[in-house]
């Protein structure tokens, strides 16, 4: 997984729709754009998250 400030990351739920989370990347703390990422959520909370095989990357837009 490769991602840069600012795209965003979703996590699917594993049992429900209720495990979805979506969060702002603020930093890249792995080599070559790969995890950890330090990301923001909706609330504002920042945390560092290492990735897990059904989390896609959402490249920003223009418009961000």
């Amino acid at each position: 997984m490769r991602a840069i400030i600012g795209d965003r990351l979703h996590t699917h739920g594993v049992t429900s729709s209720k495990g979805e989370h979506e969060a702002e990347i603020i930093d890249v703390l792995g080599a070559d754009d790969g995890p950890p990422y330090m990301v923001r959520f909706a609330d504002g909370e920042e945390r560092v998250i290492y990735p897990g095989p059904k989390t896609v990357v959402h490249p920003r837009t223009p418009s961000d």
